[in-house]
């Protein structure tokens, strides 16, 4: 098959000193850069444009024998084709996509916490830093995922709340895998998902294991503080409690240098806790100003058990311990 020009749209012609504009052929025909006229060449690639300095630039690959390695990579594909919309209003397509950009945003989140866990086993404080706090912009860009959602008037909402059915966020097996890394132990968030065997195996599995706060207490303790043997020996299916021998800990960690190694692993703390607080607190609100204090769709109390979850302070002595420095 021959191969033809490929146009240039994208830059309009500009006139070179010698008259003919920039980017057409010359009556010689050859480009006024003296490249040879703009044409695909084996490899996809198309030449004749030239940057400001002559070297020439090429377009991108167009010509591929299967999928784009873009699409093997993403798998966009599957991920544009998973909305299954069940009403004919369009705001739960929204709601939909939303919601399933949130469950990314936990896998990921999990991630990073299961890293930074892990590295503090192995005594890595450097690797740790840096997965808290990409896990921090993580919770920034899981928190903006609200913005759609947070001003549904009562009437939008009811428009495809039935497509819902007894379907609930607290349902989300992620989402209840953060909440166990952060310390928010429950055997009883288990039942829901009995009837799925790996995901009941895998939420189990992450019940029992140390949370992210339990492996920094851990390490704390290696570093020679004074963390409580009752703490350190409890068991980690269980929701984490306050201490008073940890607030004493982190009061000693922070009356020292501001500089301190020990100071910057508490920040890092503090901002994610206070990301997750900003989240349950949004989600608080978007659900107040959808649905009041209406029944919750998977049977919940709806608002109450939202407000009774953002009650909820996480890694709590990094929060007291500052009235006593």
């Amino acid at each position: 098959m021959s191969q033809q020009p490929v146009p240039d749209h994208a830059a309009p012609a500009q006139a070179t000193p010698g008259g003919t504009p920039r980017g057409r052929t010359a009556p010689g025909g050859t480009t006024p850069s003296g490249a040879a006229p703009g044409r695909t060449a084996p490899n996809g690639t198309t030449s004749g444009r030239t940057a400001p300095g002559g070297a020439e630039l090429e377009a991108p690959h167009l010509d591929f024998d299967g999928t784009t390695p873009y699409e093997d990579y993403v798998q966009a594909s599957v991920l544009t084709h998973l909305q299954r919309p069940l009403s004919d209003d369009p705001g739960e397509m929204v709601f939909l996509v939303t919601t399933q950009v949130m469950e990314l945003w936990f896998t990921v989140i999990v991630h990073e916490w299961h890293t930074a866990a892990q590295a503090l086993r192995e005594d890595d404080l450097p690797t740790t830093m840096a997965a808290l706090q990409r896990s921090a912009y993580e919770l920034e860009s899981l928190n903006a995922s609200w913005k759609p959602l947070a001003h549904l008037t009562p009437g939008q909402f009811n428009a495809y709340r039935s497509a819902l059915g007894e379907g609930s966020g607290f349902q989300s097996a992620m989402y209840r895998r953060l909440e166990f890394l952060l310390g928010e132990k429950s055997a009883s968030m288990l039942v829901p998902h009995r009837g799925a065997p790996r995901v009941h195996a895998e939420l189990e599995k992450a019940l029992t294991e140390p949370s992210l706060y339990d492996e920094v207490l851990r390490y704390l303790a290696r570093r020679g503080l004074a963390v409580p043997a009752a703490v350190l020996d409890r068991d980690p299916a269980l929701r984490y409690e306050p201490d008073p021998g940890v607030e004493r800990v982190w009061e000693e960690i922070y009356s020292g240098p501001r500089e301190d190694e020990l100071v910057r692993l508490g920040e890092a703390l503090t901002e994610v806790a206070e990301l997750v607080w900003r989240w349950r607190n949004d989600h608080l609100v978007a659900t107040r100003r959808a649905m009041g204090a209406k029944t919750g769709t998977g049977g919940s109390a709806g608002v109450a058990w939202l407000e009774k979850r953002a009650g909820k302070t996480v890694f709590p002595e990094l929060w007291t311990a500052r009235s006593h420095v």
